[in-house]
This record gives C-alpha cells, structure tokens and sequence, in this order.
C-alpha cells in the first residue's frame, strides 16, 4: 500500500506517494493539473457566437467579405486550441538505486517516458526563469556529458513550493552533499 500526501496551489496538484511493503524504495513524485470546467464552457461559448454572427450576416446579405472570414479563420483556430490534447500530470520516479524516471500524460491518455540512469545525474538544480513577459521557477538536471541541462517538467510550470520537495528527494537519491540546505 502507499500513502499519498496531496498539496494543492492555484491549478496544480502536487502528490507525492510514499510506498510502504516491496517496493518502498520507489518515490513517486506526481504533478496533476486540476482542468476548470467554466473555462471550456466559456471557450465553447463565445466561439459558438464568432461562428454565429458571420453566419446571421451570410444569410442577411447573400455574400462574405474579408470580416466574415476573419471571424471564421479565428474561430478555427480557437477550436484548435480547444481541442488540443492538454498535459494532465507530469511525474518524477525516483529509483534510487536505478535512476529517475519522468513521465507526461496528456488528455489522449498518451504517455511519454525517459529513463535517466542515477550515474548520469550530477546535480539537481532548482532555478529562477525570468522572461520579458513572466517568472516561473524550473528543476533541472545536470546530466554528466550533456552540455544543456534536462528540464524534469517539460510542459507544466509548477510553484516552488511543489518543486521544493521532488529536489529533496532527488538530492537525497543522488546523495548530493551540497543540496540538503533548506529552501525558504
């Protein structure tokens, strides 16, 4: 059996499972996003009316312009982003006598896996990404003979205090001297 601890902040859900029995040594780290239901009804709403109102002009004038097909080709492209396959949970396997396996599920139920063996892992980093636009916080490994570092979350952007605890965990697989400092 495993016992999960659940945190959850904004639209993110951190679980963190913590196996008791044979396979105690498996520390599964998992980040699920909790999807707002109001969100797609609105989306679906409001590209219902831009499909609407060209339609109602069609049929009251007999003809398009460039308006109506602008309001089309916008409407096609939000129902494209609608229907797009979204990240439900992003997860962090840590092995500690194997490596660290990370894991995406999307929407469509596919599932993207990659291996990291644990003599590849020099050092989890935990750092600060700062655009023109936004500022987000990233965990990152350094893998021994690559020259840019592994990103653990490639599609979500989870808070730190999320992040905090699936870097412990990795310092502690890897045994990194160095990362049992404290996070404030």
């Amino acid at each position: 059996m495993a016992e999960a601890l659940a945190i959850a902040v904004g639209k993110y859900t951190y679980v963190h499972e913590v196996g008791k029995g044979p396979p105690e040594a498996i520390d599964a780290h998992h980040i699920v996003v909790r999807r707002s239901r109001e969100k797609g009804f609105n989306l679906c709403l409001f590209t219902l009316l831009l499909f609407a109102y060209p339609t109602f002009l069609l049929f009251r004038q007999g003809k398009l312009d460039t308006l109506h097909i602008w309001s089309l080709v916008i409407m096609a492209l939000l129902m494209r982003l609608f229907l797009k396959k979204p990240v439900k949970k992003e997860s962090v396997l840590i092995l500690p006598a194997f490596g660290v396996q990370l894991e995406t599920q999307y929407g469509s139920g596919k599932t993207v896996r990659q291996f990291v063996p644990i003599s590849r892992i020099l050092k989890p980093v935990l750092t600060e990404c700062v655009t023109p636009v936004t500022c987000y916080w990233s965990l990152s490994l350094i893998i021994r003979g690559e020259e840019e570092l592994m990103l653990v979350f490639k599609e979500l952007r989870p808070p730190v205090k999320m992040l905090a605890p699936i870097w412990k965990a990795l310092c502690a697989a890897i045994e990194c001297g160095e990362c049992t400092e404290m996070i404030t």
